[in-house]
């Protein structure tokens, strides 16, 4: 268990990222990153666009490293051009596929079931800027399916690996 940062959190409730991206950057409002989330086991993050979908149960919660970021870019890199909804310091996520891992902001743990690689689309070349898809193979986050109710907060928390994954 080791200190981490929970530096944003993005709860939206719409898919922002459709069409083309050659067709320009969509609307991103700022209003979809929060300070508190509401997790609930096996749905999701309360009141985000993947909550309680069938299709998503298995990753509804996506986790990103800041370190993993392309830096510096012609626009912040954040949740809002990424699509994520955690964004870290302190722990490379992307080597945790498999493994159950936890968060704790202060309130109690958050399991999650780290399932698999959250790739990046070429979305990322139109909202981080050109070469940020090719940046991020490899280190885009990862999907996740929550096993507890809990809530994360921005700012620092706790960090472990409950169960890892295949070596």
């Amino acid at each position: 268990m080791f200190q981490v940062e929970i530096l944003q959190l993005l709860v939206s409730p719409v898919h922002r990222l459709e069409g083309r991206p050659g067709d320009g950057m969509p609307e991103l409002p700022s209003g979809e990153l929060v300070t508190t989330a509401e997790v609930r086991a096996g749905l999701g993050l309360v009141g985000d666009r993947y909550f309680n979908q069938a299709a998503h149960r298995n990753a509804s919660i996506t986790l990103m490293a800041v370190e993993r970021l392309p830096q510096p870019g012609p626009h912040p890199a954040d949740l809002l051009r990424t699509r994520r909804n955690v964004l870290l310091r302190g722990i490379d996520i992307d080597a945790c596929i498999g493994a159950t891992v936890f968060l704790d902001s202060g309130t109690g743990p958050v399991e999650l079931e780290v399932r698999s690689a959250a790739r990046p689309c070429a979305w990322m070349d139109t909202t981080l800027g050109p070469g940020a898809q090719r940046a991020l193979r490899g280190g885009g986050g990862v999907r996740c399916r929550p096993l507890t109710d809990g809530t994360l907060t921005v700012g620092p928390a706790l960090f472990g690996v409950r169960e890892p994954g295949p070596a």
